[in-house]
């Protein structure tokens, strides 16, 4: 059987002429590289910076709105004393659950003792914006030892509350449950319940009272004549809107206008006198309803002043809680 021959390869092309390439290469011009105007380097090297400024402003902005309650509000998480340490009774008391019945607020529950000369009173505490209610023992003493029951509680974000950052919207809500913790669980009546405020609480307690015209009164201890300003005056806040990023206000004017309980005021001062300059002199004035001022001064005798001041309140409260405003009274007890 014959073979098969293999089929022989094509010749290989032979290479064209080196004057042929050179011809084609005169018959084509090479394209010449796309150049980039300076004109739209610039514009995009521009749009470039402003858009990292636009974001790291935006960053500075977000950590201002983060950070900020911090120049306001010191909580602290660790409750060092309690009334046991100057040797009263209380019961440890958590309201406010959650739905998965969690208390979000925790306090202390202080009974007036049997007989006391206001038992009948119940005093809900604000405390001001630092520490927790383990600062505060040596006032709840002098509370219940004019004779009154005491329930003082710590807001979310300070001592064994649940953790939140502390707002104003926040610190409203938390007084708002204590009140219904009291009426509704300890059933206690609301024409009974005085509220105190010291620092900032004193603040709070003046926009709750004007909110609530069934309570007996109101006690402001020292309250804080533009809070606010803690965070508007600190350097960083004139880099970014502070004012937009910040709700806290803790205005006086329109609660102290819109008042209708009987109230009493303990100012801080060098020298007495209701008619001195500053917000809280202002608000004063709005207030028509029964109200006494008690201006203190460094002595001593300071708490032992305030005290006295309370009892004389409380004596007079029956008189005061006629549902009648008094347009202009005001009893100025500079204190020395």
């Amino acid at each position: 059987m014959p073979r098969n021959k293999a089929q022989p390869s094509p010749p290989a092309r032979p290479p064209a002429p080196a004057f042929a390439k050179a011809r084609s290469s005169q018959r084509t011009p090479s394209t010449p590289a796309p150049t980039v105007s300076a004109r739209w380097l610039l514009m995009a090297t521009s749009i470039a910076v402003l858009a990292a400024a636009a974001c790291a402003w935006g960053a500075l902005c977000l950590l201002f709105w983060q950070g900020s309650w911090q120049l306001l509000y010191h909580p602290a998480s660790a409750v060092t004393r309690t009334p046991a340490s100057l040797g009263l009774a209380f019961d440890p008391v958590g309201f406010a659950t959650t739905e998965a019945g969690e208390p979000r607020l925790r306090g202390w529950w202080i009974q007036a003792a049997p007989g006391g000369r206001f038992s009948h009173y119940t005093m809900l505490t604000l405390h001001g914006q630092d520490g927790n209610l383990g600062d505060t023992v040596d006032a709840l003493a002098a509370l219940h030892a004019a004779g009154l029951n005491v329930l003082a509680f710590d807001y979310r974000g300070y001592g064994q509350s649940q953790f939140a950052r502390p707002s104003e919207a926040r610190w409203r809500e938390d007084a708002e449950w204590a009140l219904q913790y009291l009426t509704a669980t300890r059933h206690v009546a609301a024409s009974t319940i005085i509220l105190d405020g010291s620092g900032l609480g004193a603040n709070l307690a003046l926009e709750i009272a004007a909110e609530h015209p069934e309570l007996a009164g109101v006690v402001l201890r020292k309250p804080l004549e533009a809070p606010v300003d803690a965070i508007f005056r600190d350097p960083r806040a004139r880099l970014v809107p502070a004012r937009l990023l910040v709700r806290d206000r803790f205005d006086w004017k329109e609660p102290a206008a819109a008042l209708a309980i009987p109230s009493l005021w303990f100012y801080e001062a060098a020298a007495p006198g209701i008619g001195g300059p500053g917000q809280i002199a202002d608000a004063f004035q709005k207030v028509s309803w029964p109200k006494m001022s008690v201006w203190l001064t460094a002595s001593p005798d300071a708490e032992k002043d305030q005290k006295d001041a309370l009892v004389r309140w409380l004596d007079d409260l029956p008189n005061k809680t006629r549902k009648v405003p008094v347009a202009n009274q005001a009893a100025a007890s500079p204190v020395d």
